[in-house]
């Protein structure tokens, strides 16, 4: 569970009874800061001089507010519109894009106008129906640590449980999901774990659950009947890389029940990272022992106008032989959506 440090409430946000809730809340605990904003200048509230400090400051800040634009963002190809509950994480992992995307505000960011969210969504399903409309729920965020303040995750759960013609989807690196275990789904929510080896875990992903929590908590989730899928990344070739994975692979295996009736989805991702990113790294976290050497590494040119480092054409086909053969040899019912 996310504790924070600091909460600061935007002027709108106590307008609406999640945000009255939260305030009322906070404000009788000693151990948090209660700051009610005058203006959107959220960083001068955040300690530190420079951007190593200003991180886990700001990793430790939950600002309060409400979704003014109402203009949902694309989120292909995995889902059509991004579903902008919750933006950042309290997860410090060293490699995350959103250190790039949300360097300079790394705070977490809860929507308190979720009906007006929901009442959005609502509009832009109505336009492709009978199509089916996907909502990403977690694509700048992990939702799962703030959802034992806002309830947030299980009231969008059960308003797309009713609706015919759009699904929801999140990713967490959590494992508090027993509240969501009873919420009236209706096989309409995906959720999936992002998961890795030990070792990475370890190194790169600070503050985060646990590997085997992890995929216990999705255990519990694919025994209510939610449909459950599995991110593995970013994958990392270190030395005995595919015994570590080798060995995840066959954790999920053991734990989860047998007989799930939706296919089990499967994500897998290679390390890749831009320059951009690789400075933005360095300055927050400058011991970090990310393999981010460019000469091992090729460059490719990327669809948005800008390049990355990724893993040889080599190395990356041994990687794909890996996981296909690993994953094909475990898991009968499952759809292996990419491995890239």
């Amino acid at each position: 569970m996310f504790i924070p440090n600091r909460v600061l409430f935007e002027k709108e946000s106590l307008d609406y009874p999640l945000g009255k809730e939260l305030y009322d809340k906070f404000r009788n605990d000693p151990e948090v800061e209660i700051i009610k904003l005058t203006s959107n200048k959220i960083n001068q509230y955040i300690p530190g001089e420079d951007m190593y400090k200003k991180y886990r400051e700001g990793k430790k800040t939950l600002v309060v507010g409400t979704k003014k634009s109402l203009k949902f963002q694309s989120c292909k190809p995995s889902a059509h519109y991004q579903l902008p509950l919750v933006s950042g994480c309290m997860g410090q992992c060293e490699y995350c894009y959103l250190n790039t995307q949300l360097g300079d505000k790394p705070f977490v960011r809860v929507h308190v106008n979720v009906d007006d969210i929901l009442n959005q969504a609502k509009k832009y399903i109505d336009e492709r129906k009978p199509e089916i409309t996907i909502f990403e729920g977690a694509a700048t965020s992990d939702p799962i640590p703030v959802e034992p303040y806002t309830n947030s995750l299980r009231k969008t759960i059960e308003y797309f449980g009713k609706e015919e013609f759009a699904r929801f989807r999140f990713v967490t690196k959590y494992n508090d999901v027993d509240s969501l275990i009873d919420a009236k789904h209706n096989g309409h929510t995906e959720v999936r774990f992002s998961i890795n080896t030990d070792k990475i875990i370890k190194d790169y992903e600070h503050y985060t659950a646990g590997v085997k929590r992890r995929i216990e908590a999705a255990a519990k989730l694919a025994d209510s009947g939610y449909p459950i899928g599995f991110i593995i990344a970013p994958v990392f070739m270190y030395d005995n890389w595919k015994e570590d994975y080798r060995k995840l692979i066959d954790m999920l295996y053991t734990t989860l029940p047998k007989g799930i009736d939706k296919p089990i989805g499967f994500e897998v991702i290679s390390h890749r990272y831009t320059t951009k990113a690789k400075n933005t790294i360095l300055q927050i976290f400058p011991e970090t022992t990310l393999p981010m050497n460019d000469e091992e590494r090729k460059y490719k040119y990327g669809q948005f106008g800008y390049g990355k480092f990724v893993y040889t054409k080599e190395e990356l086909q041994d990687m794909k032989d890996f996981f296909q053969l690993e994953i094909d040899s475990k898991f009968k019912n499952k759809n292996i959506k990419y491995i890239i």
